[in-house]
């Protein structure tokens, strides 16, 4: 039993150690009170969340910033770590926002340019341009109207998707927008290539881990801040410190899922 408890303790250090560049890279939706929904955290654990990160020295970064460094080889801030959200919901705006000022957090959000000043729960371009200049908040796209996109799709389809979205968003916000969130973290060798073709530097799932250099860029992981309607604090710092551990666990379990093995997958516990 000792042999174990060492041999797991030696495999906890080795996948932290392994891990050490990588950077966290929380992904949220929507902040509210009013949404019982396994996409939306509460405004008061939001803040409890943005607050651990503010008093424990983390240090918030945009995906440029985060690719340069790698690019450059020059060493990033300690305890880095990148804020997005995606789909561009108009709590974004009015409750997010406020508490990312409060504690002067940058983060970015990955919007879906068809539905901005179009449907009421999403922002306006004017609630855009006033969190751009806020010089906290940067914008990048999640396509032209949110399609999964998958093998289902023609090239001219995503390439649409992928261009169009761009194009919108820079016209509007006035700055390149050179990162992409996939919709539902979906995409196929195609879209990667596609992506890439379209201009962007880089591209994020929703793939449970930490972003890491040597991580090919165009399917960048990052942590869901959603999955349950109990996004609680101690959560929440599970799924940020733990991540080197947790992310092989969740790939384990989804692997035993798909090979059929859903007996031995339900016994990976994923916080």
């Amino acid at each position: 039993m000792a042999l174990v408890f060492v041999g797991l303790a030696l495999a906890v250090c080795y996948l932290f150690q392994r891990s050490a560049g990588g950077v966290p890279v929380l992904n949220y939706h929507q902040i509210n009170d009013t949404e019982q929904n396994a996409l939306t955290v509460n405004t008061e654990q939001f803040n409890a969340q943005m607050q651990y990160l503010a008093d424990n020295g983390y240090h918030t970064i945009t995906p440029s910033e985060m690719l340069d460094a790698w690019d450059s080889g020059a060493e990033l801030p300690d305890k880095p770590v990148i804020i997005t959200f995606d789909d561009g919901y108009a709590d974004n705006y009015r409750h997010a926002f406020p508490i990312l000022e409060r504690y002067k957090l940058k983060a970015t959000v990955f919007l879906i340019s068809d539905y901005i000043s179009t449907y009421p729960n999403y922002l306006t371009w004017f609630d855009t341009h006033v969190m751009q200049e806020s010089g906290l908040i940067t914008f990048g796209s999640h396509t032209l109207s949110h399609e999964v996109l998958s093998d289902g799709d023609t090239s001219s389809e995503i390439i649409h998707q992928l261009r169009g979205s761009k194009e919108a968003l820079e016209w509007h916000l006035g700055q390149s927008v050179n990162f992409i969130a996939y919709p539902c973290g979906t995409y196929t060798e195609e879209v990667k290539s596609l992506t890439k073709e379209a201009g962007y530097r880089a591209a994020f799932t929703v793939n449970y881990g930490l972003a890491e250099p040597d991580e090919e860029r165009f399917i960048l992981d990052r942590i869901p801040i959603f999955g349950s309607n109990s996004h609680t604090l101690f959560r929440f710092k599970l799924r940020l410190i733990g991540a080197p551990v947790i992310a092989p666990l969740m790939r384990l379990k989804q692997n035993l899922n798909d090979g059929g093995h859903t007996l031995l997958a339900r016994l990976i516990v994923i916080p």
